[in-house]
């Protein structure tokens, strides 16, 4: 399985911005994806999770109501929108999968990562 995330940038505060994660090689619809995050000299963290069928998801509570994690399953992609960002939000940000369709919170819980891609919110 291979992930590719992109649509980092640079943002001011209280911008959006939307991250992607393409997603091959395995049934990506029987696959939880989550995206976690890790900004420098802190533990990597975790921001979003969806179930295989897109009918779950779960949130940190630092992000909950300015970002939605969705996903497309026949274009194999899940998505993070990310709004109202902070400085606080600036950080690497991966996306992970699960063999299964269901998520975790916790990312000894997911078998592939992304390459990351870097978010920067300037105050």
């Amino acid at each position: 399985v291979q992930l590719q995330a992109f649509g980092g940038g640079l943002v001011q505060a209280g911008g959006s911005l939307r991250l992607s994660c393409a997603a091959s090689g395995r049934a990506f619809s029987s696959s939880a994806m989550a995206w976690f995050r890790q900004a420098p000299g802190k533990e990597r963290e975790f921001v979003a999770a969806i179930s295989g069928s897109g009918s779950s998801t779960d949130y940190a509570d630092s992000v909950k109501g300015r970002f939605t994690i969705s996903r497309d399953n026949a274009k194999n992609t899940v998505y993070l929108q990310m709004n109202s960002l902070k400085p606080d939000d600036t950080a690497v940000y991966y996306c992970a999968a699960h063999r299964g369709p269901v998520y975790s919170g916790r990312s000894f819980w997911y078998d592939y990562w992304g390459q990351g891609t870097l978010v920067t919110v300037s105050s």
